[in-house]
């Protein structure tokens, strides 16, 4: 039986907080109420042109933003077009390319730094982990955090999550192999992104205060203004919770904890029950069928690797 049933035929037929959406407008984008006028960042993503857009680049822009255009996923372009045109996010992608140039090995690989929001476009989100940093050695980061690939072990914070979710589902099936791979949680909607989407091999937060922030700032500024029916934000140690400050709480959830990392498990990590708890919530507002499946028990093809 899978977590996402357990979850439902163990939550509480909830008095529903408020209901404000159906499960299934929950996957849809959010529509104005009868009568009232469309959000300006729904209207702004409506009228949205990719190729116009492009067409007014500066070939110098067309240059550094070549990843943007050609790999974050349209879903999330539109809302986060003009960060990438600003002097902050340009002077990152020079930097990026002067990197590369000089023969620094960066992760995760270019073609992976989106694959959050391919794996999770917008309108399909329904819960946000953040992380920090990605992974700085060979062969673990690819765009998704916490996440790595196998044959690459799961890290030791990794670990810890799969510690926590056992305490909430006793059924939990982590990958094969020691494995580490969570592309089937984005696949199911849950949206992993760092703070910071590069990093330099074998030199932690090596690309952090570069212009990353501002635009994951922005990404779940946009998954808090446009996910009108609310979604559920975990935000694991000091940091994290910084992202999530001006997220409004009575509209979604806000789950805190200290990091899973080995320096802060300890200290009530693994008693958190952030994964039912983030069902439950689901399931309260969205009804039964909207909860999130956690098992990773799944054939990597099947994962989208």
């Amino acid at each position: 039986m899978s977590l996402k049933r357990k979850a439902a035929e163990a939550a509480p037929e909830a008095k529903k907080v408020k209901p404000n959406a159906s499960i299934t407008s929950f996957f849809g984008a959010p529509k104005p109420k009868p009568g009232a006028p469309a959000s300006a960042t729904s209207t702004a993503a409506a009228n949205f042109n990719k190729e116009e857009w492009v067409a007014k680049l500066t070939d110098e822009q067309k240059d550094l933003l070549k990843l943007e255009i050609d790999t974050l996923h349209e879903s999330w372009l539109p809302h986060l077009k003009d960060v990438l045109v600003s002097p902050q996010f340009l002077e990152l992608k020079r930097f990026l390319k002067k990197e590369l140039a000089s023969g620094k090995t960066v992760y995760p690989p270019m073609k992976d730094v989106y694959s959050w929001s391919r794996h999770t476009p917008l309108n399909t989100v329904k819960a946000v982990i953040l992380g920090q940093d990605p992974y700085h050695g060979p062969n673990q980061a690819h765009g998704l955090c916490f996440s790595v690939r196998a044959p690459t072990p799961a890290p030791p914070s990794l670990k810890n999550i799969y510690t926590a979710i056992k305490k909430d589902y006793p059924e939990f099936q982590a990958p094969p192999k020691n494995g580490g791979l969570l592309t089937p949680w984005a696949d199911r909607g849950v949206l992993l992104i760092n703070t910071c989407l590069t990093v330099r091999r074998g030199e932690a937060n090596s690309h952090s205060g570069k212009g990353w922030e501002q635009l994951t700032q922005k990404v779940i500024d946009t998954v808090a203004k446009v996910r009108t029916g609310g979604v559920v934000f975990l935000a694991w140690g000091k940091p994290a919770e910084g992202r999530v400050k001006g997220v409004n709480s009575d509209k979604h959830c806000i789950l805190k904890s200290v990091h899973p990392s080995p320096l802060s498990a300890s200290r009530g990590w693994f008693d958190c029950h952030h994964f039912k708890k983030t069902n439950d919530w689901l399931i309260q507002r969205y009804g039964k069928g909207s909860e999130i499946d956690w098992n990773l028990n799944v054939d990597p093809e099947d994962a989208g690797v």
